[in-house]
């Protein structure tokens, strides 16, 4: 009786299969052929059509790794051809230009800032344009070119257009080289105004107009819509055209204080002080729909920001926390601010005025994975997704509000100095980016908008320049140049014909939000600063970086 263990052992060994290749090979033969490889396998380059025709019975022998090769060579050379087109090779390094390029390329995929644009400005050469109306605060301002829409506290909806530059303001002759002009001031003209009305409002409940003060406005890239939100919780879309009302939402239970589409669609998120983000979609048009409410804010929304992803960036003021919402996921990430900022030895500072930051107010998006907010205590922070605390942290970026004397600190006839507060620093009133550049423009009360940029490491924030000139300060023909709170701000506007950007931007003697600050001498209305780009950016007829930056709010 046999078993396993009385078996011979040259028996317990299995008997591969018969063969009839030769097991060992030649290390210098080629290599089997690879069956046909998957998109997946040529790790994502796909073949022209055009170039697969005629490459079959060449390429036949090649294997995924040889084929990755030749894509990326053709690649490579087709980038080279593009890179030559509009430049002198004996004033540009190609080998400089081909490694940006392929920097922008990857830097676009992946959603990351590839613009470096904040050194072309030149904003001490900016013109300004201040134009009003009979309205209240104005509270917000939304572009779609060449219209911009201002909101004001009068329950007010005002279309504006932007006059374009006369054709033949710079000739172009054979003979002599014309000289270099400024382009002039472009006074906006008003097209169309709609304002609320409470009285018809109590008459008819059906009635479609806001019957509060109008926080913000949006409106979306193709030119369709103008949506506006208030503090009476309702949310509005209105023809684009005529501002006539197309539908009225109220699902919000509070003031809606912050509205973004979601870049190149017509996707909506709006914010609120009911401490939600709600989710709307104006894609099939009128009734419109709402799709979903985001909740984990346990204070007041009260600004919003968002780009091509579906997501969006939310600021809760008193809880002191940025959220990330990723709506496909349904999940949020949670960065938390508060921190001490660093103790200054300066003289003039009063170390009691470098508070704590105990609001978050404002919020905008510089690329998919970085972000910058603006807080009570008037510091500038940094973000990336990846870290939950900022990555740098800019205080008192408009500086400090003059100290109170003591007669009108205290009621007594002999105040007590060491009773008297110290100088606070400005708010942050109004933060927006270029997206995907370097560029951060901020706004307070102090009367004038400064110009920041993201360092080359993308982790600090560095001065450029300011837009013009702080409260009480005038220009050379005596007049004061911007006086007034700077409650908002859109995405940059490049305007074409000049060789540089356009801001609008709304002015208003008190905050948006509330009257607990005014300031004396104010004005109402909005701005829109033109800043050119420096001279040597546009050398030799050399205009190539617009064709990245040519935007319409």
């Amino acid at each position: 009786m046999s078993s396993f263990f009385t078996i011979p052992g040259a028996q317990k060994k299995r008997k591969r299969a018969p063969t009839t290749e030769n097991p060992k090979r030649d290390p210098m033969a080629p290599l089997p052929k690879a069956p046909e490889s998957s998109e997946s396998e040529d790790g994502g380059f796909d073949e022209p059509e055009d170039a697969q025709e005629g490459s079959d019975s060449e390429n036949e022998g090649e294997t995924a790794a040889e084929k990755r090769l030749r894509l990326a060579s053709r690649y490579l050379e087709n980038v080279k051809e593009q890179v030559e087109v509009g430049f002198n090779a004996e004033d540009v390094d190609r080998e400089i230009l081909l490694e940006r390029r392929l920097r922008e390329d990857v830097a676009e995929a992946k959603g990351k800032v590839y613009r470096t644009i904040a050194g072309e400005l030149a904003p001490e050469k900016a013109s300004h344009t201040l134009f009003r109306g009979n309205n209240l605060a104005t509270t917000s301002v939304a572009t779609c070119a060449p219209f911009a829409y201002t909101v004001h506290k009068d329950r007010t909806l005002v279309k504006w257009r932007l006059q374009d530059l006369p054709a033949n303001q710079f000739p172009q002759t054979t003979k002599k080289k014309p000289k270099k002009q400024a382009p002039p001031r472009r006074q906006p003209d008003k097209v169309l105004s709609r304002q609320g009305d409470r009285a018809k409002a109590a008459k008819n409940k059906n009635y479609q107009g806001h019957t509060g003060e109008i926080l913000c406005v949006a409106a979306s890239e193709d030119g369709q819509y103008v949506v506006t939100g208030g503090s009476d919780r309702r949310l509005i879309i209105h023809d684009a055209k005529t501002l006539k009302p197309l539908r009225v939402f109220t699902h919000h239970r509070d003031a809606v204080t912050g509205l973004a589409f979601r870049r190149g669609t017509n996707q909506l998120y709006t914010a609120s002080k009911d401490r939600t983000v709600k989710v709307w979609s104006l894609d099939d048009g009128p009734p419109f729909a709402y799709v979903e409410t985001l909740y984990g804010h346990a204070d007041e929304v009260v600004d919003i920001a968002a780009l091509a992803q579906e997501r969006c960036v939310t600021v809760g003021a008193r809880d002191r926390t940025a959220r990330l919402w990723k709506v496909v996921e349904e999940s949020q990430l949670v960065f938390r601010g508060g921190g001490s900022e660093k103790k200054t030895k300066a003289d003039h500072i009063n170390p009691k005025s470098l508070a704590l930051e105990n609001t978050m107010d404002r919020v905008a998006m510089l690329d998919d994975e970085l972000f910058v907010t603006g807080s009570q205590n008037g510091s500038i922070s940094l973000w990336s997704i990846s870290k939950k605390k900022p990555l740098f942290i800019l205080p008192h970026a408009h500086g400090f509000e003059p100290p109170l004397r003591p007669e009108e600190a205290s009621a007594e006839k002999i105040p007590d100095l060491k009773q008297v507060s110290p100088e606070q620093p400005r708010w942050i009133t109004a933060l927006r980016t270029l997206p995907y550049s370097d560029v951060i423009l901020s706004g307070s009360w102090d009367g004038c908008v400064r110009l920041w940029r993201l360092s080359e490491d993308k982790r600090q924030i560095e001065p450029v320049g300011v837009l013009g000139q702080p409260s009480g300060v005038e220009s050379e023909e005596g007049e004061v140049l911007v006086n007034g709170n700077h409650s908002d701000e859109n995405e940059p506007w490049f305007v074409k014909g000049v060789t540089g950007y356009a801001w609008w931007l709304p002015w208003a003697k008190e905050h948006r939000l509330g009257r607990w600050k005014t300031v004396k001498g104010g004005k109402n209305g909005a701005v829109v600063f033109e800043i050119p780009r420096r001279e040597k950016d546009v050398a030799n007829g050399d205009d190539s970086s617009n064709k990245d930056v040519d935007m319409e709010g």
